[in-house]
């Protein structure tokens, strides 16, 4: 909530920041030479300025045309100058005036802006013409010459079908969501979509089936009985969870309609915040309880090793998660 002493605080911040900016600021130009003058320029077609341009009160207004040309493009000829301090104009310098005056006849002093107006009507920076990129014509590759290109990806592609004549782009990218949903499901310690299995580090890997091997895998899960898990998962055991190493306890075992997929889920309970769920599951059911979020997970049998795994020690020296 802001407030009017919030406001007031901050007003003082800000001026203390503009004093500390600001507080060398009187001497600045101190150890320049004192026929030096530091000026801006402007220019009346372009955007961009030109701050702290070193000159003599000794050089030309040649000079001073010379320069603004260098960084501008407008010739002498065409330049009207003015001269501008504190916001104001002190003075203007049209293009006929003696190019032999000494820049100090016009009191230029530190920071005055010496602003160009462009009298060339065919002026080359007129209409952006040096600071639009939007008015560069840009370089549009033909369909033929890209497709003689190599290193991109129709010439990917290209290669690809060559080994593959089924391949295309569109299945290409169908099969890597697919993957990275079967890395998220692994993630989240749930069942692997169809087509996916644990290779032996514990990372999902897309199972080499045709159609019809794969919808009778699907069939086997969706039928799994009572009898599918083993006798040995019992509520209360100590178990390890892969992938992950995890370990925890056992605190539910049975069928859970939400997750869908058929068969037995393992609810866990584990000895660290490692999970994706506090014991509910989409919908807001509850099957067991948790410290918090992120202590269970709800795991497929082939995935739970029960056994003697005691909680880590995470001051053990011995630990093997540790080198």
């Amino acid at each position: 909530m802001v407030t009017s002493s919030n406001v007031q605080i901050n007003n003082k911040d800000l001026l203390a920041l503009k004093a500390y900016i600001t507080a060398k600021d009187d001497v600045q130009y101190n150890n320049l030479p004192a026929n030096m003058v530091l000026l801006d320029l402007t220019h009346s077609n372009l955007k961009q300025q030109h701050i702290e341009i070193r000159f003599f009160r000794s050089d030309t207004l040649d000079a001073l045309r010379s320069k603004i040309y260098q960084k501008t493009g407008t010739p002498p000829a065409y330049q009207h100058l003015k001269v501008i301090g504190g916001g104001v104009c002190l003075s203007e310098i049209p293009p006929e005036y003696d190019e032999n005056t000494k820049l100090g006849f016009f009191s230029l002093e530190h920071g005055m802006i010496i602003h160009c107006v462009d009298l060339n009507p065919h002026s080359g920076s007129k209409g952006g013409q040096y600071e639009d990129t939007s008015l560069v014509r840009k370089y549009v590759m033909s369909d033929e010459d890209y497709h003689k290109r190599k290193g991109t990806i129709r010439d990917w592609e290209r290669t690809k079908k060559e080994t593959d004549p089924n391949f295309s782009l569109r299945k290409h990218a169908k099969e890597h969501r697919e993957m990275v949903e079967a890395q998220r499901q692994a993630k989240l310690g749930l069942e692997l979509p169809q087509g996916f299995e644990y290779d032996e580090n514990g990372k999902p890997v897309r199972i080499e089936d045709d159609t019809e091997n794969i919808a009778t895998k699907k069939d086997q899960i969706l039928d799994t009985s009572d009898d599918d898990l083993p006798d040995h998962f019992k509520v209360g055991l100590r178990c390890e969870v892969q992938p992950g190493s995890r370990r925890g306890t056992i605190l539910f075992i049975g069928k859970v309609q939400e997750l869908g997929g058929g068969g037995h889920w393992i609810g866990v309970l584990f000895d660290e915040p490692v999970g994706k769920t506090d014991g509910t599951v989409p919908g807001g059911k509850r099957y067991f309880e948790t410290p918090g979020n992120s202590y269970g997970g709800f795991l497929r049998a082939k995935n739970v090793e029960v056994g003697d795994f005691p909680e880590r020690d995470i001051f053990d020296e011995d630990s093997d998660d540790e080198l």
